[in-house]
């Protein structure tokens, strides 16, 4: 909601369309799937009733998700992005460190295995 300007369109994301959108394709696809399977066949009447049970049940849960999953988006921090972590690239690894080509072998423990069989 901050980075609102008046005169613009909202990004499908803030909108209001994009979460009407799912939830209506969703309705229609459970609608046409409760109606074909709720009939039992083609003999039968088709069970309208329960299709569109179904199909605005399916668009509240799917509007409620969608509107959660919205509200709780968050852009990432600009200083996230700038560098500041360690080891960032392979290609610019420290030459310090275990397992680096150089490296000595960190001293053995007096309490490991190795260190009672030296005395």
């Amino acid at each position: 909601m901050a980075d609102q300007h008046p005169g613009k369109p909202r990004k499908l994301r803030t909108s209001v369309k994009g979460p009407l959108m799912f939830s209506a394709f969703w309705a229609a696809v459970t609608f046409v799937a409760v109606l074909i399977f709720a009939s039992g066949g083609s003999a039968k009447v088709p069970r309208f009733d329960l299709a569109f049970t179904g199909a605005g049940i399916a668009f509240i849960v799917t509007l409620v998700i969608a509107a959660m999953l919205s509200m709780s988006y968050k852009e990432n921090a600009e200083h996230l992005g700038k560098g500041s972590g360690v080891n960032l690239s392979s290609a610019k690894r420290p030459s310090h460190g275990f397992g680096a080509p150089g490296s000595q072998n960190p001293p053995a423990s007096d309490a490991g295995p190795e260190g009672s069989a030296d005395r």
